[in-house]
Parts: structure tokens; C-alpha cells; sequence
């Protein structure tokens, strides 16, 4: 008679019902949990990288820092390096103009909505104090001049209006363009394009409009003094710090030089790159001059720096920047198009001598310092975070509290990678302070990028350095012809793109799988290795080897037994690259994507090259791309699946152990439905789209749609039995089409997903790319859904739910309900949400490690979730994390000292196992998170004692356990944007904010949480931002941002003398208040713009998502128990009116009764 569990009845009644947590059968091993809610707060610490789409730039000469203004309306505000800040403005448009004002801690920023708002900078969060909308006219350009409070704003329509900065209110005082232009002239101006004051005069204002005229008015007077005009339109002016002359940048490629007295006719003409015809005749016309600067110098002729220009017979030359001093000209390309440039000068006046020392060159995907001191014009080396998107980032991994031993030796091997030739002056932009955090620990972060590299970055202490960069494309020959393209089967572009990393900090161990179906293996060397071939294996990981070549697909394949699919070894692996054998008709088999380099590779020191393992071509087909990757150092063992199965390798051997497609790892117990399969012809999707993803309106449907949602049986609707019948009658004759129109007919019917499972074998792995699962028929085309890889035509023809492998942990503990001892396992999880255990018998280490072969054996423990399995991991029975044994660093090129080799070679593995002594029951528990719900069981007896449903209408992209206040808990990341955080091992909620108000599918890709409480994605292609779920690092986040402002005095005046006057004196005279006040002006029309007074000045404040979405979590958190006090409430509040009521009524009865008695009755 079968036995009666009341446990799985629980559990199955705790699965249908609506509560989240179910807690069946009694525990005796209770665990004490610290974490409460309390301890959770969520908000953005800081961002790293090159600001994304910049669109404006200033500098404060006395502060020392640089602001960077974007298109999506965000500020990053940069000093000394260490010291950056991230601001937004709410309604998101885009930055045209910035403006300091010089050393008093703020900044006036200009926007395309037409408004103009000044920030408080001496607070470490930087705040909007005021801001200015205007509603009836377009902002085109702003001047605030050095040391003054009015602030000139230039319009479309071609007037100027001026904003007192202290009150952000407008003045009555209103420059019209009917009144500065010539009065004889019918035509408009158009719009302001320049705004300046005499250097020497600050009665008298410079302003440029588009179409070529330039008027000086005079303030005081509110008239024009004078008038210039050329033929062409001006893009930017510039004065020479004497005020006699300015210069003029016009849209022929030309400049003109002005004397200020001599408005007739211009000065001088250049045209810096037209060819001078012998004729006299105007030079040859050419792009445009976007902007010019005009800086004189002590001791030498003055530089004139301009962007734009070059002649238009230069097609296909990069964007250069021209500096002219004296008669050199140099001309400057840079990587991308100009955006701005500036001048540093040693000197905040405009009427001294300017002596330049650098031009900043904002570009649009990077930031450029040129030493203007030095011949040659050399670059500063720039100390910023800025280059995380030199190659599109595909992968990420974060990694805090790693040994302390690992940023140094990353440094020292990186130091050796640096580039020669920059200038040898310190960084000019150097203002700010650093931040007093308490952090100590170090954090690192891994990249992983689309040509292959991958990057190591110090995270530490709120900063962000390069390390050290890896090119893993180097183990590849690269085909030099164009039209030889045998390496680039699978993916049209970027065919080294890495798409999963696996990393041991301990050991040092590196993993890296590409979109070519590749996997390296690399170790860590701090000296150079010897010149070597590089080692290589083949693996032939299909689908089913008895039904590949059966075009009919109509026979089950037979399923080996547990103990058939351990005894039978896979054919031997080639050790050296195949040759292409393909058959009669053409089809290929046993090749490669990517030939491995037959010529000897020099290992540098740093990560050198132990394995390369690739996927080849079965029968025509082309292998399926890697979805999951682990590696374990102590077991010496490298595992890797796609949708076609699982392969483990043991890297020390270089030998392939288990070669399985997913349903022999079942064997027996296979409690899935499947049908056999058809060959495909199916090509990957491009390695380009890891990196170029549309991100354009995803519909919140899409959005919440599990990519496994469906039924894990096949489909068997009427549309769906329609399809195969047709494309049966195709499939008979397919071998008539080209493969270019097979291709067309599967990829127009693709969805790309990218799909977040994956464990951690001995280390974290990242997250998946264009995932080539197909699930449950989709007809429904929709190319930015979160749904994974469905193609329609393929799935309809198989009539199964295709199973892709997801997630490894390797683990020493319980594989069997009978197990008295932990053992080394493998457990594997897929995408229809079944976890597998696989027993690693392991060799004695030492020499027979690598003699004798390792064991791999089927548990026959199987285990089911719902939704693909995104993350395993153990706990012992205190509640502490399990952790995965891992070897010891070593440095694998040491000295042949045989004694020391053995020495290192016995050393024991760092590992936590169990003590004999502890008692055999619920020794360890296993925790497993999957799309949906998240499971704690006991082990060795396999009860699930706890089960959570983390969502219901979404699905988890990223999921991982982490530790936090000595404590460790389960940190999710969902695909509606909420983070979550649950206490382990009761699966308690402790944290749950709507975060991300939309995902996609780079945050979706790059998503990751790491221990004491912080996680990054990459919130922009060009950026990374770190945020925390800690309420200790919330509150602490003040002392650890650095300052911007810090108190400088501002250098004395220069000494004018003789020219003290000669303008009238109007620069020492002038009083503008006087001229601007309302006293004098009156007051601004209402309507013209609205104030609104800013939040800032509160220094206190936290980040966007900080204080009061804290407070909303813990509040949404604490709901059931104050929905319960406020019904005991609510029932004793009924109680007492209802006992008022009562005794009303008997009072009432008692004084009727009483009403007519006498006292003597009584």
C-alpha cells in the first residue's frame, strides 16, 4: 500500500491557492532570521560611463569642473577623477545649453522644452533651486557674463530677454530685434545664435543673428552702435580679449575678423581648409564652421581653435578639430562627430590674456582633453569610466567583497596594457573632493563586449577603474577577404561577441561562451606563458541522434535508461581541428563556426587560453548557441548546455565526459510529452543584436508575458494541426530551395528573447542573449515582445515543446533521499522548470586527478517548478550560504620545482562540507528560483518546506542569492521592473518596489545583484548604474558621494590700467541692476514665462527612488498586518457602538418606567 504523505498534500493545496507562502509539516531544524523589512531600502547610488547622446558641455575655470548636458535631459557633473554626479530633469528634453556660474556652486541649464533652470551644485546631490518656462517664444542661446547676476537669453524670434538668477525672474528690460537691426531692412534676422559682452565694456552686448547680421547695442542707451553683415549665415562668434576685434564663423567654411569701429567692411576673411584659387577669386566654398574660439597667449601669436570646415571633397573623412597659432595649422581627427569644445584658459576674465592650456572635445561617444602646451598636440590620458561601450557591452557581472588579493594582481597585469604617448600634465578637470564612505571591501565588475573582449573594472568605494582587458578573439584566425566567410555561420556580424561568463573569484578560473558556439577556458598567470598551439575540442551536441536524418520525423526515439546514459560514453572528441566533411549534396557536418589560429599564441600575463571547445555543424544543421554556462575549479570541470543538451568537459584531462542530448538526461523519468523533431536550417540571429537592440514601444502585455508560458504538452489546437500538414507537403521538396530562401521563411518568423537563466557553478554567470529556445507555437509576430525564440514554422512541424538548458550549480550535497554522506553533484536546470542532480565521482587528487577519468552518474532525482529555472543554490543547517568548493589560486607558470609543484597540487580544496558529526536529516537545504515561484527543500529527504510565488502575471528576469547583515537572502528582478528581496529559508517577502516603470531588453540582459546589497544594469548603451537595496548604504550614501563644490577664491581682477576708460569706462560704471530692476525696466509681461520654484536646498534629500519608495515598500510590505489591526479595530469599534446602543436603550426603558413614580416609591 503506497504510503500517505501529508506533506505533498500541503504542498499540492499550497500551489493552487492564492497565498504566497505555504510552510508545511513540522521543522525541527528552525533557523533564526535576522533580515526584516526594515532593512531594505532601494534607491540609485551612482552612474558610471560616457554620458548617452550628449548635447551640451561648460566649464568652471575656478572650480575646475566639467558639466555635460543630454539629449534624455540628464546632467553629469565631473571632477577630480573619483568625483562625478548624476542629476535629471524631470520632464526629460533635451539639454542645448549650460552655464556656470563661475565659483558660486550653480549651474543654469537650458532646455528644448524653452526652459532654464539653475541648479544648486553645493550640495552633494545636486537640486533645482529655480526654473523659468517660457511660453510664447523658443530658447535659442544663453549668456550669464563672469560675475553678474542677469542672464541673457536669446529667442528664435531674434529678441533677447533678461532673467534676474538670484529670484529666476524676468526683467522689463526686453531687446527687440525690430530695434536692432537696420530699420531700412524688410527681412527678419532670424534667430539669435550669439550672445557676448565686450570683454572691456559691459555696457555693450555682442549679438549674432542666423542670417548673417551682427549688431553691438548699447545697453544703456538701448540703441545699436553698430552693424555688421555678411552674406552667410553665423554659426558662432568670438572676441579677442581687447574688445577691438571678434570673429565670426559662417556656414561657407569661412571666418571673419571685425574691427569693432568698422562695421563697413570686414577686417580679414579665412577660409582655414578652401583652396585659394590663383585668381583672386573667393575660395572654394565648405562645410560649415560650427563653432570658432579666439584665446590669445603672453608670449605668442594667438590659437584659433574651430570644429567643422573641411572642404566637401573630403567625403568619408573623419570629423576634425583645427587649431591655428601663427602660421601652423593643425588638424585633429577625431573617432566621432563633434558635439562641442571648449578652451581651458588660466584665467576666468575675458578681458585678460587668455593663455590656453587644453581644449576639451566633447564627442558623441567619448570625451577628448588635447594638451594645447606641448608640440603635437597630444591627448590627455583620461582617468573617467568612459569606455565601457568602446565595444558594445553583450554581458555583465558584479561581484562585491571578492578577495582581497585580486584587484591588486588585475592591476599589475593590466598596468602592462596601457598606451604610450600621452601628455605628461595632470589632468586639467580636477575640482571636487572625494566621499568619506566606510566601504572597504572590493567590488568587481566584469563586461563582456560584441567584438569579444572582456573587461575587468574596479567598482570599489563608489568608483569605477579599468582593471584589465582580455581579447578573446585572438584564439580565432580572422578571414581577411571579404568574400571569405566561412567563420561567420551563425551570426551575420560580431561573431567573438561574448554572451556568458563564468568566473571563480577564489580560483580565478575564467569561462567565457560566444555566439558562435564557443567556450574558452582561461586560468591566471602573472608571468608570460609559453608559446603554444592552442588546445581545441570538438563536441557534436544535437538534438537526437536517431531522428537528424529522418526528414520525416515520425519515429520516438528510444530513451536510454539512468544507468544506460552514465555507461555509455560519447565517441572520443577530435583534440585537433576537423577538417569539413560534408556529404554528396553539399551538407555540412563536423565543422566549426570559427577556426581556431594554428599559428603558436604568445599568453601574456594576465588570462591565458587553457581550452577552446566548440560546437560543430551536425548533418547540415548549425549548432545551436551556448544558453548556459558553470565551471568548478575544484572538480577541475567546465559544463555548458544550448537547446540540443548538455556537455560536461573536464579541463584538466581536455576531455569530453558526458555528451547528452536533454532527453537522455531524462533516461526513464521523462514526465514530458515529446514528438521527434525535424532537421532545421534555422540561422542564429545576428551577434549584433546583443548589443543593437530596437527599444522601441513594448506593450505592457508583452512585457508581463512569460517566455514559458504554455502548457509544457504540445499544443494540439485546430491551427496548429493545419500548419504541419502544409509544411509536410513543403518539407518533401525543400531540398529545391536555396538555403538564402529557407533562412527567409524560419528568421521572418522569429522572436528574440533575452533570456536571464543560468547558474553558477563555483561563480555567477551572466545573462543569456537571443536565447534559441522554441516553446509553445506563437503566430503572433511581435519582434520586441519578452517572449523567447519561438519560430512558428519549426514548432508546428515538431509538435513539441523544445527544452533548453538554463542553470548549473555544482554543490557537494545530498543527490538521493537514501544519501548518508554529501558527495559532489551537478544540478541542471531547464526551461520547462525541471531541475536534474548528476553525481560527480572524482579521482583522488594528485597525479590520478589526472589519470583517472571522472565518473559522471544520474542521480534520478528530479525536481519541478514552474517557469524556466534561473538560479540554484544551497544552504547548510544554520541558514548560512553553502558555497561551492573551489581550488586555491595557484600560479600556474611557477618554477618546474617538482617538490612545490606537489606540494600545491595536495593541497586540500577551500571547501564548507557538512561534519560527520552533524545528523544526517535536513542536513542541507537546496533553494531554487525560476521564472514564477521559488522552492526551499530539504535535503537529503527532498520535502519542499517552503514555496514562494513570486509573480503572477509576470515573469523573473534576474534572480540571485545573496548575503546581507551576516545574513542572506533571495533578490529577484522582474520583468514589470519590481525588485524583490525574500528571507531564506522561509521565503518571507521583504522587499518588494516597482523600480523600473518600463524594461528593456538591455536592463533585461545586464540586470544583476551582488552581496551587501547593491545591483547595476546598463541603463543606456553607453552607461552603467549602480543601485542599492540596503537601508544602512541608503543612509550612509551621503558621506560616501564626493563634493563638487569646494570653496576656492577666485583669482584678482587683472589690472587694466591704461585701457581703463577707453570705451567711456562703461565696464566700470555700468550698474545693471540699475538698468534690469524693476525700478527702472518694470516688470516682465506674465504670460511671457511661469516661475516654479525648485526642490532643492534640501540637502538631506535622497536619490529619485530612495526615501519615500522605501517607505511605500515597507508600507505595501506591512499591509496584511495593518489590514488586520484595522479590522480587530473596525470589529471593536462595532462592539462598542452596538454596548452604547444596548445600555441607550435600557436608559431609555428605565425612564419611562421612572418617569411617573414619586420618590417614596422608589
Amino acid at each position: 500500500m503506497k504510503k500517505f504523505n501529508i506533506r505533498k498534500v500541503l504542498d499540492g493545496l499550497s500551489s493552487v491557492s492564492s497565498s504566497s507562502s505555504s510552510q508545511p509539516g513540522n521543522r525541527d531544524n528552525d533557523i533564526q532570521e535576522t533580515l526584516q523589512s526594515e532593512h531594505f531600502q532601494l534607491c540609485k547610488t551612482v552612474r558610471h560611463g560616457f554620458p548617452y547622446q550628449p548635447s551640451a558641455m561648460a566649464f568652471d575655470p575656478v572650480q575646475k569642473i566639467l558639466a555635460i548636458g543630454t539629449q534624455n535631459g540628464s546632467l553629469r557633473l565631473f571632477g577630480r577623477p573619483g568625483v562625478e554626479c548624476y542629476c535629471q530633469h524631470d520632464n526629460g528634453a533635451a539639454v542645448i545649453q549650460l552655464q556656470f556660474l563661475i565659483n558660486e556652486g550653480a549651474l543654469v541649464s537650458a532646455l528644448a522644452d524653452d526652459s532654464i533652470h539653475l541648479w544648486n551644485l553645493r550640495q552633494k546631490r545636486p537640486a533645482i533651486l529655480h526654473s523659468l518656462k517660457f511660453n510664447r517664444e523658443r530658447i535659442t542661446f544663453c549668456h550669464l557674463p563672469f560675475q553678474s547676476k542677469w542672464f541673457y537669453v536669446g529667442t528664435e524670434r531674434g529678441n533677447i530677454h533678461i532673467v534676474n538668477v538670484e529670484s529666476f525672474t524676468l526683467s522689463g528690460y526686453v531687446i527687440m530685434w525690430n530695434k536692432a537691426i537696420e530699420l531700412s531692412s524688410k527681412a527678419h534676422p532670424g534667430p539669435v545664435v550669439h550672445i557676448s559682452d565686450n570683454p572691456i565694456d559691459e555696457g555693450k552686448l555682442l549679438i549674432g543673428f542666423e542670417s548673417g547680421t551682427v549688431v553691438l547695442w548699447d545697453l544703456k542707451s538701448k540703441k545699436a552702435d553698430y552693424r555688421y553683415t555678411y552674406d552667410e549665415a553665423i554659426h558662432s562668434v568670438a572676441w579677442h580679449h581687447e574688445g577691438k576685434q571678434f570673429i565670426c564663423s559662417h556656414s561657407d567654411g569661412s571666418l571673419t575678423i571685425w574691427n569693432v569701429r568698422s562695421p563697413a567692411k570686414s577686417a580679414q576673411i579665412i577660409t582655414p581648409h578652401g583652396k585659394q584659387p590663383k585668381d583672386g577669386k573667393k575660395p572654394e566654398p565648405c562645410k560649415p564652421i560650427l563653432k570658432v574660439e579666439y584665446k590669445t597667449t603672453r608670449a605668442g601669436d594667438p590659437f584659433m581653435v574651430l570644429s567643422g570646415g573641411l572642404s566637401y571633397d573630403t567625403v568619408g573623412r573623419r570629423p576634425c578639430l583645427t587649431v591655428m597659432h601663427g602660421k601652423s595649422t593643425a588638424v585633429l581627427e577625431m573617432d566621432y562627430p563633434i558635439v562641442d569644445f571648449l578652451t581651458l584658459c588660466e584665467t576666468p576674465y575675458p578681458n585678460d590674456v587668455q593663455e590656453p592650456y587644453a581644449v576639451v572635445v566633447l564627442l558623441e561617444k567619448d570625451l577628448v582633453v588635447i594638451d594645447l602646451a606641448q608640440n603635437g598636440y597630444p591627448i590627455f590620458e583620461n582617468p573617467y569610466p568612459l569606455s565601457i561601450h568602446e565595444s558594445p557591452v553583450t554581458c555583465c557581472e558584479y561581484f562585491a567583497d571578492c578577495p582581497v588579493d585580486l584587484i591588486p594582481a588585475l592591476y599589475s597585469v593590466g598596468s602592462r596594457q596601457k598606451r604610450q604617448g600621452y601628455s605628461k600634465k595632470e589632468w586639467p578637470i580636477s575640482g571636487g573632493n572625494w566621499g568619506l564612505g566606510s566601504q572597504s571591501y572590493p567590488e568587481i565588475i566584469i563586461t563582456g563586449h560584441a567584438d569579444g573582449s572582456v573587461k575587468f573594472w574596479d567598482a570599489s568605494a563608489m568608483m569605477l577603474q579599468v582593471l584589465y582587458k582580455l581579447k578573446t578573439a585572438k584564439v580565432f584566425d580572422k578571414s581577411r577577404n571579404k568574400d571569405d566567410k566561412p567563420n561567420t555561420d551563425i551570426v551575420d556580424e560580431d561573431p567573438f561577441a561574448i554572451q556568458i561568463l563564468s568566473w571563480c573569484p577564489e580560483s580565478r578560473m575564467l569561462c567565457v561562451a560566444g555566439v558562435s558556439a564557443h567556450v574558452i577556458i582561461y586560468k591566471f598567470s602573472k608571468q608570460e606563458g609559453a608559446t603554444e598551439v592552442v588546445q581545441l575540442l570538438e563536441v557534436r551536441l544535437q538534438y537526437e541522434l536517431n531522428d537528424v536524418e529522418s526528414p520525416e520525423g515520425d519515429q520516438v526515439p528510444s530513451l536510454p535508461t539512468p544507468g544506460a546514459t552514465s555507461s555509455s560514453q560519447p565517441p572520443a572528441p577530435q583534440s585537433q581541428p576537423s577538417t569539413s566533411s560534408s556529404s554528396s549534396d553539399g551538407i555540412r557536418d563536423n565543422v566549426p563556426c570559427l577556426k581556431v589560429r594554428s599559428t603558436p599564441l604568445k599568453q601574456s600575463a594576465g588570462y591565458q587560453v587553457e581550452l577552446v571547445i566548440q560546437l560543430v555543424w551536425v548533418s547540415g544543421e548549425p549548432p545551436q548557441q551556448i544558453t548556459s554556462l558553470g565551471v568548478n575549479s575544484s572538480c577541475g570541470l567546465v559544463v555548458f548546455g544550448n537547446s540540443n543538451g548538455l556537455a560536461i568537459v573536464d579541463y584538466l584531462q581536455k576531455t569530453v565526459l558526458l555528451n547528452r542530448g536533454i532527453i537522455e538526461l531524462y533516461g526513464s523519468n521523462d514526465p514530458y510529452q515529446r514528438q521527434p523533431r525535424s532537421p532545421r536550417k534555422t540561422r542564429q540571429p545576428s551577434g549584433a543584436g546583443l548589443c543593437d537592440i530596437n527599444e522601441g514601444s513594448t506593450t505592457s502585455e508583452d512585457r508581463c508575458k512569460s517566455p514559458t508560458s504554455g502548457s509544457t504538452s504540445p499544443c494540439n489546437s485546430d491551427d496548429d494541426q493545419k500548419v504541419p500538414n502544409f509544411l509536410e507537403r513543403v518539407k518533401t521538396k525543400s531540398r529545391m530551395f536555396s538555403k538564402t530562401i529557407v533562412y527567409d521563411l524560419v528568421v521572418t518568423t522569429n522572436h528574440q528573447h533575452f533570456y536571464n537563466g543560468g547558474g553558477r557553478g563555483g561563480a555567477k554567470m551572466s545573462r543569456k542573449l537571443s536565447l534559441p529556445t522554441e516553446l509553445k507555437p506563437d503566430l503572433d509576430i511581435r519582434d520586441n515582445s519578452f517572449s523567447r525564440s519561438r519560430s512558428s514554422s519549426v514548432t508546428s512541424i515538431d509538435k513539441e515543446s523544445q527544452e533548453a538548458i538554463t542553470s548549473f550549480q555544482f554543490c557537494e550535497t545530498f543527490t538521493r533521499k537514501t544519501d548518508s554522506a554529501a558527495a559532489p553533484s551537478l544540478w541542471v536546470g531547464t526551461t520547462l522548470g525541471t531541475v536534474l542532480v548528476f553525481v560527480l565521482n572524482l579521482p583522488p587528487a594528485g597525479e590520478q586527478r589526472l589519470l583517472q577519468p571522472v565518473i559522471v552518474l544520474p542521480s534520478g532525482t528530479l525536481i519541478r517548478l514552474k517557469g524556466a529555472i534561473l538560479r540554484m543554490s544551497f544552504l547548510d543547517s544554520t541558514g548560512a550560504l553553502y558555497p561551492p568548493a573551489c581550488e586555491p589560486w595557484r600560479e600556474p607558470n611557477a618554477p618546474n620545482d617538482k617538490d612545490e609543484k606537489d606540494r600545491l597540487r595536495k593541497r586540500r580544496p577551500v571547501s564548507v562540507s557538512p561534519s560527520a558529526s552533524q545528523e544526517i536529516s535536513e542536513n542541507q537545504y537546496a533553494v531554487i528560483c525560476s521564472e514564477k515561484q521559488a522552492k526551499v527543500i530539504a535535503l537529503p529527504s527532498q520535502n519542499c518546506i517552503y514555496k514562494h510565488n513570486i509573480t503572477e502575471t509576470s515573469f523573473v528576469l534576474r534572480a540571485d542569492m545573496v548575503q546581507m547583515n551576516n545574513s542572506i537572502c533571495l533578490a529577484c528582478f522582474c520583468a514589470n521592473g519590481h525588485i524583490m528581496t525574500l528571507s531564506l529559508p522561509s521565503l518571507r517577502p521583504l522587499l518588494d518596489v516597482n523600480y523600473l516603470p518600463l524594461t528593456d531588453m538591455r536592463i533585461a540582459r545586464t540586470f544583476c545583484f551582488t552581496n551587501n546589497g547593491q545591483a547595476l544594469y546598463l541603463v543606456s548603451p553607453t552607461e552603467m548604474q549602480r543601485i542599492t537595496y540596503s537601508q544602512d548604504m541608503c543612509e550612509n550614501l551621503q558621506e560616501m558621494l564626493g563634493e563638487l563644490f569646494t570653496p576656492v577664491e577666485t583669482p584678482e581682477a587683472p589690472n587694466r590700467g591704461f585701457f581703463k576708460g577707453l570705451f567711456g569706462g562703461g565696464a566700470q560704471s555700468l550698474d545693471r541692476e540699475e538698468l534690469f530692476g524693476e525700478s527702472v525696466a518694470g516688470k516682465a509681461s506674465r504670460s511671457l514665462a511661469q516661475h516654479i520654484p525648485g526642490p532643492g536646498g534640501i540637502e538631506g534629500m535622497k536619490g529619485a527612488a530612495s526615501g519615500v519608495v522605501g517607505d511605500l515598500a515597507r508600507a505595501r510590505i506591512a499591509l496584511d498586518e495593518r489590514g488586520q489591526k484595522l479590522g480587530e479595530l473596525d470589529e471593536r469599534t462595532a462592539a462598542m457602538m452596538a454596548s452604547a446602543e444596548s445600555f441607550s436603550k435600557h436608559a431609555h426603558d428605565m425612564m419611562l418606567k421612572c418617569k411617573d413614580k414619586k420618590w417614596y416609591q422608589f
